[in-house]
């Protein structure tokens, strides 16, 4: 059995890894799906299973502790492993570190999506919000769009907005830091929302012809970053509708008022990586949920083992 650590993961990860695990793995049959989530007032645990036929099968398990950081001494407020089990004998092949391996498959998840749905000439990226995901996100897309010249960050806190900037800037990345989100939205060809918000953040009136909506951050059922126009007047595609619908208020909640209908709903990344769905023309909108899965983390987990065990 291997005990992969956060830095084994780091350093066998690439971005073109990553994508290429989740494409070969969503060129198989969907993987059956089992979520628990225990709370104890602002506590949670949360296990995710997933068994892919042919492939591997797992279980991550993870705690959310909110206070944690602000305790002493100061802990992460996600911590958790992920349990990489064989999928022919059953036996655990690897218990790797959670919280590390689901950076990449959360920003790999969304990397896929856009190189499935953005057009290849995309240019300028928004990234809405400057939490821990954003700079793993603007990796994962400039690595399958490499035509990305500029990323425009705007963040609730301007001091971590800009701290995100300099961190590009110092890698040479053309990078600015705007307090007018609704000024930016106009301007990019790839709008990327990582935030906690249970408010919409992204008008859809003022997104470009041809722009591609990555939406990550909304994933309880309370949760929304776009408003309802944006729905309405893009073309709506999700990672999983299992993990989706009835899940995340994002889609959930303009299904149930009736803003969109289930058929709205084009296709998933089975559909999209096997060419049953995607962009038809350069002036559509296309927009995607990224929800996550245990499926996912598996994906992800069993590219890993198999690296370290080369």
């Amino acid at each position: 059995m291997q005990i992969i650590t956060g830095a084994d993961v780091a350093r066998v990860c690439t971005w073109p890894m990553i994508v290429a695990a989740l494409r070969e793995g969503h060129q198989r049959d969907p993987a059956l799906l089992r979520d628990s989530l225990l709370e104890d007032g602002h506590r949670k645990m949360l296990v995710r299973s997933a068994w892919i036929p042919g492939l591997a099968s797992g279980t991550k398990a993870v705690t959310i502790y909110p206070d944690n950081p602000s305790n002493v001494p100061a802990r992460p407020s996600v911590q958790g492993q992920v349990l990489l089990f064989d999928e022919k004998a059953g036996f655990v092949r690897a218990v790797i570190e959670g919280v590390d391996l689901t950076g990449w498959k959360t920003a790999g998840d969304s990397a896929l999506g856009a190189d499935c749905l953005a057009r290849s000439d995309i240019a300028t990226m928004l990234m809405v919000g400057a939490g821990s995901m954003a700079a793993p996100l603007i990796a994962a897309h400039r690595s399958v769009r490499p035509s990305i010249e500029r990323v425009i960050v705007w963040n609730r806190s301007r001091a971590r907005g800009e701290a995100l900037v300099a961190d590009l800037t110092s890698r040479g990345i053309a990078a600015s830091y705007t307090s007018e989100l609704d000024a930016a939205v106009p301007e990019a060809d790839l709008i990327c929302t990582a935030t906690m918000s249970e408010e919409p953040l992204l008008r859809g009136a003022l997104i470009a012809p041809g722009t591609h909506v990555d939406l990550v951050g909304a994933y309880t059922p309370t949760m929304r970053e776009a408003d309802d126009e944006a729905l309405r007047r893009g073309r709506l595609f999700v990672d999983s509708f299992e993990t989706t619908i009835g899940h995340i208020g994002e889609v959930s909640d303009p299904l149930q008022r009736g803003v969109i209908a289930r058929s709205d709903l084009e296709g998933d990344l089975h559909a999209l990586v096997q060419g049953r769905a995607g962009r038809r023309t350069e002036e559509e909108i296309t927009l995607f949920k990224n929800g996550g899965g245990a499926h996912l983390d598996i994906m992800v987990a069993n590219a890993v083992a198999n690296a370290l065990s080369e």
